[in-house]
C-alpha cells in the first residue's frame, strides 16, 4: 500500500480510501465486515462513510445503517487508533435525515453524536461537510448552476457556523480534523481565510467527484489543491463502474448499481457512451483492466491524497485495492490525453 499525508495534519492515510455507500442495501453486515477486513489486511486504514449511507437506494429507514455495520466491525476487533474513519454530516436537501435541514451548528452536533454512537467510537478522524448549503454543481448540476444567485454573505456565515462548530468539535475530543465534500474552489478559499483569520480548524480535504469521465477539478479546484494542501478524495473513480466494461453490450450483472439506478446517476447516457467506450479500448490496447486503469489515472493525479473505492463484490474490491500497484505508460497515459481532448466534458 502507499500512504500520502492528509492535508497538513501529519497523518498518513492509505492512498486507497475504502468507500461503503453500499453496506446496508446491496451489501450485507457481514460482507462489510469482510471486505474491512481484507482492506486492513491489504495496508488500507483509511475508510469513509456518511450518516446519508446507504444510498443504493436510500431511504428513511436505512440511513445510518453503514455507519452501524462500522461501528459493530470496530467493537467486534477492539482496536480503533490505526484506522482514519471520515464521515459526513447531511444538509440540505436530504429528506431521509432531519427533514433535509441545512447544515447549521445544531444539525452539526445532532448529526456528530449520532454517527459517534452508531460508529461505536469516540471520535471521528476526518467530519466532513457532505453537500454546501447553497448547492453544488456536482451530480450533473453544472448545467444549471448559478452562482451569481446565490447569497454569498449568507454563504459566508454559514462557513463561520460550521468552523466553529467544529473548533468546539475538536475541542471536545469528538472531532479531530475537517474536510469539505462536493465544493467550490470560491468556497474551500473562503473557508482556508476565515479559519486563519479566527484561528479554527483548517480544512484538510474535500471530497468531490473525479474520473476519467468527470474531470472539472483539473481546473480551479486544481490550484487551490496544490498551493493550499488540500488534497482531492475522489469519488467514483470509475463512474459508478461504468469505466470498467462490466455494462458493455447493455449487460446489467445481478446485483449490480445500474439494476439499482439505470442511468447511474446520469453517469451512463447516450452522451457519455462514447467516452466510456473510448476509454475501455485505451484499456483494450494496453493489455489493463479497464477499472484499474481508470483507478490508476485518478491516482497518478498531482492533486489526489487518496482514491475511495467501492465495491458490492469480493472480487472486484480485491482488484481496485491492486490498483493502488499499476503505473501506466506513457503511451497510454497520452492516448488518455488525446482522448480527454475528444471527449473534455461527457457527463
Amino acid at each position: 500500500m502507499k500512504y500520502r499525508k492528509l492535508g497538513r495534519t501529519g497523518l498518513d492515510v492509505s492512498a486507497i480510501c475504502l468507500g461503503t455507500m453500499t453496506w446496508g442495501s446491496q451489501n450485507s453486515e457481514a460482507e462489510g465486515h469482510e471486505q474491512m477486513d481484507y482492506a486492513v489486511s491489504q495496508g488500507v486504514n483509511f475508510f469513509d462513510t456518511a450518516e446519508a449511507y446507504p444510498t443504493t437506494p436510500a431511504t428513511p429507514k436505512n440511513s445510518g445503517d453503514t455507519e452501524r455495520i462500522i461501528g459493530t466491525w470496530l467493537e467486534k476487533r477492539g482496536k480503533r487508533d490505526d484506522i482514519i474513519l471520515a464521515t459526513k454530516v447531511a444538509g440540505v436537501g436530504n429528506k431521509n435525515i432531519d427533514e433535509g435541514a441545512p447544515i447549521s451548528a445544531a444539525k452539526i452536533r445532532r448529526a456528530c453524536e449520532r454517527s459517534l454512537q452508531r460508529l461505536r467510537t469516540d471520535y471521528i478522524d476526518l467530519y466532513q461537510l457532505h453537500w454546501p448549503n447553497r448547492g453544488s454543481y456536482h451530480f450533473r448540476q453544472s448545467w444549471k448552476w448559478a452562482p451569481h444567485t446565490h447569497d454569498g454573505d449568507k454563504a459566508l456565515d454559514d462557513f463561520l457556523e460550521a468552523l466553529e462548530t467544529m473548533d468546539a468539535l475538536v475541542r471536545e475530543g469528538k472531532a479531530r480534523h475537517m474536510g469539505l465534500s462536493n465544493e467550490t474552489a470560491w468556497g474551500t478559499m473562503n473557508y482556508l481565510r476565515l479559519a486563519k483569520e479566527k484561528g479554527l480548524p483548517r480544512v484538510v480535504s474535500v471530497q468531490n467527484e473525479y474520473s476519467l469521465l468527470h474531470r472539472i477539478f483539473d481546473l480551479d479546484m486544481a490550484e487551490v489543491a496544490a498551493h493550499e494542501d488540500v488534497g482531492l478524495l475522489a469519488y467514483t473513480s470509475t463512474a459508478s463502474g461504468s469505466l470498467s466494461g462490466k455494462y458493455r453490450g447493455g449487460d446489467i450483472p445481478a446485483g449490480a448499481r445500474m439494476s439499482v439506478q439505470p442511468d447511474l446517476n446520469g453517469r451512463y447516457t447516450e452522451r457519455s457512451k462514447p467516452a466510456i467506450e473510448a476509454y475501455l479500448d485505451i484499456a483494450s490496447k494496453h493489455g489493463l483492466d479497464p477499472a484499474q486503469m481508470a483507478i490508476a489515472f485518478v491516482l497518478s493525479r498531482p492533486f489526489t491524497t487518496a482514491v475511495i473505492i467501492g465495491a458490492t463484490k469480493m472480487d472486484q474490491l480485491k482488484s481496485n485495492i491492486a490498483s493502488v500497484d499499476l503505473d501506466l505508460s506513457d503511451a497510454a497515459l497520452d492516448d488518455i490525453a488525446e482522448t480527454y481532448k475528444r471527449f473534455p466534458i461527457p457527463l
